[in-house]
């Protein structure tokens, strides 16, 4: 690594190094239905007024307001409109039109009465209005949105919320980015496949299982690699596999200072390394660089420091590159309900839980933080952003990044 590669410095300098890398993903056009959890790579707008006529809320009759004031009043019934009718319809003075919800407003009548409030006399074909008419039973043209109102933005992950807004303002077809492929790759002879059975000194391989699924997510598709033994060899095989299929190479383990730390080694000299190591805890020792042409995070090994410098780091990058698109980090305002460890040159990411209960938010300590506890994020609601300097004492105010 050369005397001018940045080393351990500040998470938002690491981050704009990172961006340098940003890749730009190709876009497709894909149907509605497979829009779940894709991004979109142009911003949508409505072909249509929601609703694109005046409709009722309700069932009930359709009549004019100012006839269904001072009740009981008795109008004559004079047809039946439901959802889809096609035909123009209209009320004179004295009529009430039967109206199912959903249904277009007939001409001349501007408010609704729900059919819990009438009395109706099919054999005379009338009804009785106990109560007033509500005008703001109607839903007006154009209420939720207009026809060529942008709603949706470049970027936007699409939840089944905002795949359903799409079918409303119309789209059928939408154009979204084709899924970036990062490569997972674990390192170390210790690790073994969950299910076999270990032998003394090993440990079950976890982390690209969690990296996956963080990977899916944002957004993306990950592409689980078997876990590479300490060999250089093997490594620089396994790399540049990697950089052939995906556009994207995670690594977890071996980026620290130990002699068996051979991501780090083999980055240094056939790599190109853009940083090492980042001022957080946990997860000071990851990399970021080049592994022919294609970027890539050297991660730590430790379970809840890979999850921790992903969130901070890998995940602002990926966004970045989908014109922020994925899921939006969360950040609240947490009082501090104990005191916290703190740092002075350190972003401190402590895993919390959040009492809501109270007028304040309060965080509290999940418990044993060691970052090989991977039980402790399981149990919290989010990270403390303890910037360095903090006192961390209790009752004091920082921001917390929601998990």
């Amino acid at each position: 690594m050369g005397s001018g590669t940045p080393y351990f410095i500040p998470l938002e300098e690491a981050i704009e190094i990172t961006l340098k890398r940003r890749l730009s993903p190709d876009s497709e056009v894909i149907s509605i239905d497979e829009a779940f959890h894709r991004i979109l790579s142009e911003s949508l707008s409505a072909r249509t007024n929601d609703p694109p006529f005046d409709n009722s809320a309700m069932d009930g009759f359709a009549v004019n307001y100012i006839e269904s004031k001072n009740p009981p009043n008795k109008f004559k019934i004079s047809n039946t409109i439901a959802a889809g009718n096609k035909f123009d319809n209209s009320i004179v003075s004295g009529e009430a039109a039967r109206i199912m919800t959903g249904a277009p407003i007939p001409e001349g009548a501007d408010s609704i009465i729900p059919i819990e409030a009438c009395e109706v006399d099919e054999e005379n074909e009338t009804v009785t209005l106990n109560h007033e008419s509500k005008p703001h039973f109607i839903r007006k043209k154009g209420e939720n949105f207009t026809e060529n109102e942008i709603l949706l933005k470049t970027g936007t992950l699409l939840t089944p919320e905002k795949t359903s807004l799409c079918a409303a303002m119309g789209h059928n077809k939408i154009k979204v980015f084709k899924p970036l492929k990062v490569a997972i790759i674990s390192t170390g002879d210790e690790l073994r496949l969950p299910g076999e059975v270990l032998q003394k000194g090993e440990i079950y391989e976890s982390n690209t299982f969690g990296l996956s699924g963080l990977v899916k997510w944002l957004g993306h598709e990950p592409v689980r690699f078997s876990s590479v033994v300490d060999n250089l060899d093997k490594l620089r095989e396994t790399l540049d596999v990697a950089a052939t299929k995906c556009d994207l190479i995670i690594t977890s383990g071996g980026v620290s200072m130990g002699d068996r730390d051979f991501v780090r080694k083999i980055m240094e000299d056939e790599g190109e390394i853009d940083f090492w190591r980042i001022k957080v805890r946990p997860g000071s020792p990851p990399l970021f660089g080049a592994w022919n042409d294609t970027p890539i995070f050297g991660l730590p090994g430790n379970p809840v420091s890979s999850h921790v410098v992903f969130r901070v780091l890998v995940a602002p990058y990926l966004r970045a590159s989908t014109s922020g698109g994925g899921l939006e980090e969360k950040r609240v305002r947490v009082q501090l309900a104990e005191p916290f460890k703190t740092s002075p040159t350190d972003l401190i990411l402590r895993r919390i839980v959040i009492d809501t209960s109270g007028e304040n938010l309060l965080a509290y300590s999940t418990g044993y933080q060691g970052s090989g506890n991977l039980n402790s994020l399981v149990l919290a609601d989010g990270l403390t952003l303890l910037e360095p300097g903090h006192s961390g004492e209790k009752d004091t105010w920082c921001d917390a990044l929601l998990l």
